[in-house]
């Protein structure tokens, strides 16, 4: 069965990840998955939350977002509706997870760094280009914290990165789009750091149970697709320096 796209079954989307969109943020990346594109800045605040005073230690947290036109209808701006959704809630509290996973907050002395992932236009995995490009983000951002002599040593231990990955027709697949992912038979996110961690897997039977033979095939399409995604990170990180 071939992939609605066309791509082989561990082929990725076209994945470009621009540092330095943003004029103003300590750091930034437009990540691109195909036609998922997720603005992701880094803010960098003298300050950290009140359970954090005085203790030395700093903070890494995101907030995740949806344009209203991201998708092929409009949504409203959940700030109109006066609060943010379950959805909007777990997704960042996964981002701020999974960066906070490889970063040494001792390091990053009594600093907080705040994600902002905002996505400009959705077709499938949002929350793990939003990873993906956060990461470069914060690492632009506390070089330049290095650079400026407010850090004494680099706090991002290794890289982090993520992938959806998923049984479509049978057939195990990475890196899904919007047409893969709504009719997918098992749907799993992967996070994985750069040294071969396993930070997070997000794993559904959205049709049937799973064997455990399924997802040992899914996560070896996630390493290999994170492989690539940690070397499209550095490249984007050397380019910023």
């Amino acid at each position: 069965m071939e992939r609605p796209s066309g791509r082989a079954p561990n082929a990725l989307r076209t994945v470009t990840l621009e540092q330095g969109f943003s004029l103003h943020a300590e750091g930034s990346c437009l990540a691109k998955f195909g036609n998922t594109h997720v603005l992701c800045t880094a803010s960098v605040e003298d300050r950290v939350p009140s359970f954090l005073r005085n203790t030395g230690r700093g903070w890494v947290t995101a907030e995740y977002g949806m344009l209203p036109r991201s998708t092929h209808t409009r949504t409203d701006r959940e700030a109109s509706r006066g609060k943010q959704g379950g959805r909007t809630l777990e997704i960042q509290r996964l981002i701020g997870r999974a960066l906070r996973s490889v970063t040494d907050l001792e390091a990053l002395g009594e600093h907080q760094i705040k994600l902002d992932c905002d996505v400009l236009q959705a077709d499938g995995g949002t929350r793990t280009a939003a990873i993906t490009g956060a990461w470069v983000a914060l690492r632009i951002a506390t070089e330049k914290m290095l650079l400026a002599g407010s850090i004494t040593r680099q706090p991002l231990r290794e890289n982090v990165a993520a992938i959806s990955c998923g049984i479509w027709q049978g057939m195990p697949v990475a890196d899904l789009d919007y047409i893969e992912d709504s009719n997918a038979e098992i749907d799993a996110n992967f996070v994985l750091s750069g040294n071969g961690g396993l930070v997070e897997i997000q794993a559904t039977g959205e049709e049937r149970p799973f064997r455990r033979d399924e997802l040992d095939q899914l996560l070896d399409l996630a390493e290999a697709g994170c492989k690539q995604l940690f070397t499209l990170q550095d490249s984007a990180v050397r380019a910023a320096l």
